[in-house]
């Protein structure tokens, strides 16, 4: 659970009920004409993989600000003044291949129009600290950054503390148009990733346009990524594995309850699997969610569990050998639609995933108090 200091699809298109009074033809006419303008623009789809975002011109090499890359150099100063040094209209802040070691508890501050780009074999590492709470990357109240590459590693082997479990690699809060790209996140002492929002009440800045493509998040103790309050987050082409140490141990979790709310997430085209927890796990308070074409596999409780979690269409994924079923809809959980996926061979931890057969159950299952809950076209085990 995340406290808001922290905190932080298709789009369903409503058409809304026109009730046709006695006017005059013409304007009849003109509102049906007005109608049909507007059809194509509510039909549009809102995410993208690889979204324009505005980044500056400039570019400064952190090697040119001191940085050294050797593995045990505290480099955090160097990268944050390279950082810096970029102008107003932003630019990109280039780290060549090497082993950064980073003091969490300070973090590295992007700005608006800025560009993190990381050679392929270069990582960002954490020195190990004492602190139940720290950042590697933060991305807080900005607009139109980027974090392309390279691998961001925690320290959770080699944490000094034993309270606390909010470590994180990159936390994208407050901010608007943001991509995450073909970045690795592993061994955090908390989450991988977490996008959300700052502030509270009447100050609420929820994140908004927020795009993770291609990131394998790994081995981290809390979740794979979290998702507080937030708007328009693509999460597509990633990996979410491994996650175990302190609960919910899930690959996803969309948590965000009293913080504020959450809408139009899609998770696509994802994996999911050897999650200690579940691989997909929603609470109260979002709606608008999709999740579609995604694989679970092999997580030790659900492959997808929702807990009071409205509005949601689950279609098209693959879900097998997970501990319990492969769709879990739980608590008051409500309007929901469950179709053409394949569910097969779950409830591990109770039956052999190579015995054919089984109860329904054994695949999905939905609890006494949802409601609004739809389901077709999905393949489950054969029956004994």
């Amino acid at each position: 659970m995340m406290n808001s200091h922290d905190t932080q699809s298709s789009t369903k298109s409503a058409t809304a009920k026109r009730k046709f009074s006695t006017k005059p033809l013409m304007i009849a006419a003109a509102s049906l004409a007005l109608s049909a303008v507007a059809l194509p623009a509510a039909a549009s789809s809102w995410w993208n993989a690889n979204p324009s975002i505005s980044i500056g011109s400039a570019s400064v090499n952190v090697k040119n600000k001191g940085a050294r890359g050797n593995g045990s150099h505290d480099d955090t100063a160097a990268i944050q003044a390279a950082i810096d040094s970029l102008p107003n209209s932003g630019g990109t802040v280039v780290i060549p291949a090497g082993r950064y070691m980073i003091n969490a508890k300070k973090a590295l501050r992007l700005h608006s129009h800025t560009r993190l780009k990381l050679d392929s074999s270069a990582e960002l590492r954490v020195i190990p600290n004492s602190a139940s709470r720290y950042w590697v990357v933060k991305v807080w109240n900005a607009n139109n950054v980027e974090i392309v590459g390279g691998s961001i590693v925690g320290d959770r082997a080699s944490h000094r503390g034993s309270s606390g479990e909010w470590g994180y690699g990159i936390n994208v809060s407050g901010s608007q148009n943001v991509l995450v790209k073909n970045v690795k996140v592993s061994e955090f002492w908390g989450d991988g990733l977490l996008v959300g929002a700052t502030g509270s009440g009447r100050s609420l800045s929820r994140s908004d346009y927020v795009t993770f493509n291609n990131v394998v998040s790994s081995h981290n103790r809390r979740q794979g990524l979290t998702v507080g309050p937030s708007k328009h987050v693509y999460i597509v082409n990633s990996t979410f594995k491994n996650t175990k140490g302190t609960l919910p141990e899930a690959g996803i979790d969309m948590e965000p309850q009293d913080q504020g709310p959450v809408n139009k997430v899609r998770l696509e085209n994802n994996t999911f699997s050897g999650n200690h927890g579940n691989g997909i796990e929603l609470h109260a308070n979002i709606s608008d969610i999709t999740i579609t074409s995604n694989n679970l596999t092999g997580n030790h409780g659900f492959g997808m569990l929702a807990i009071s979690a409205p509005h949601m269409k689950v279609a098209n994924n693959y879900a097998t050998r997970n501990g319990l079923a492969g769709v879990g809809l739980s608590g008051s959980t409500h309007d929901v639609a469950v179709t053409s996926n394949k569910l097969q061979y779950n409830s591990t931890r109770y039956m052999s995933p190579t015995v054919n057969g089984g109860a329904k159950s054994r695949d999905i299952q939905i609890g006494k108090s949802t409601y609004s809950i739809s389901q077709s076209n999905n393949t489950l085990s054969p029956r004994k």
